[in-house]
């Protein structure tokens, strides 16, 4: 099963992050980052009941990449939905139906919660791979931090305790691989320099919400790497290919 790090953005109340940390400790999860939080103290160790090691152990940075910096996949959480495609961004998958997709992945996963009042920013949401929800009344979708991280991890610890059904996925080189691929590709067709980053972006959100197999992580290396090589040898480079 995947290594769970949960990693909370700007929390503002001290009794949430030590409620998170009780909630971890339910579902033996031991590592949380904290991105610039507030001050913890009193009320966040006696909220956090048998997961006051996990407060002793959390690790305090500036920026969401710090938090994240050596995770396979990055999981962003969010009440608020868009519906239509074009703000992908806001197009989330439901949280249980994401963790169980993630059965038989070994890779470390963080699992990324945003401030009490504003959630994630846009930009923190486009660093993530991809965006989960919980699925809630239409009329008030938003739920405590405290809360939510406790249903995200319930999914995730409901769904890992599951025999696995998928392949071994890619690792994060592999991935990262296909990745710089894809921009070459953009390259060679000279892809509009205005739009590059909004479609790499898009490209690498899908890849995020699909978690493709290491076989098909693979095989989407090597189209990408054969158009972007045909592209610019053209057909004498497939030849000497194949000969």
């Amino acid at each position: 099963m995947p290594e769970i790090r949960v990693v909370i953005v700007g929390p503002k109340y001290e009794g949430n992050v030590g409620a998170i940390a009780r909630s971890m400790a339910n579902f033996d999860i031991k590592e949380l980052y904290l991105v610039n939080p507030c001050e913890l103290g009193d009320d966040a160790y006696r909220r956090s009941k048998h997961g006051a090691d996990i407060l002793d152990r959390a690790v305090i940075v500036n920026t969401l990449e710090e938090a994240t910096q050596d995770c396979f996949l990055v999981v962003g959480t969010s009440g608020v939905v868009t519906k239509g495609d074009s703000n992908y961004t806001r197009v989330p998958v439901p949280v249980r139906e994401f963790a169980e997709h993630c059965r038989g992945y070994t890779e470390k996963i963080a699992v990324v919660f945003g401030r009490e009042d504003i959630g994630l920013l846009q930009d923190e949401l486009n660093y993530c791979d991809v965006l989960v929800t919980i699925p809630a009344s239409k009329e008030y979708p938003i739920l405590n931090l405290s809360h939510a991280t406790h249903t995200v991890l319930y999914e995730f610890f409901t769904a890992m305790n599951t025999e696995p059904r998928r392949p071994e996925p890619a690792d994060k080189r592999e991935k990262e691989l296909m990745f710089s691929y894809f921009g070459d590709l953009l390259d060679a067709i000279e892809y509009p320099k205005e739009r590059r980053a909004v479609t790499s972006n898009m490209f690498r959100r899908m890849m995020g919400r699909a978690l493709p197999t290491k076989y098909e992580y693979n095989t989407i290396m090597g189209v990408f790497g054969d158009a972007a090589k045909f592209l610019k040898y053209g057909k004498p480079w497939m030849k000497d290919k194949k000969g």
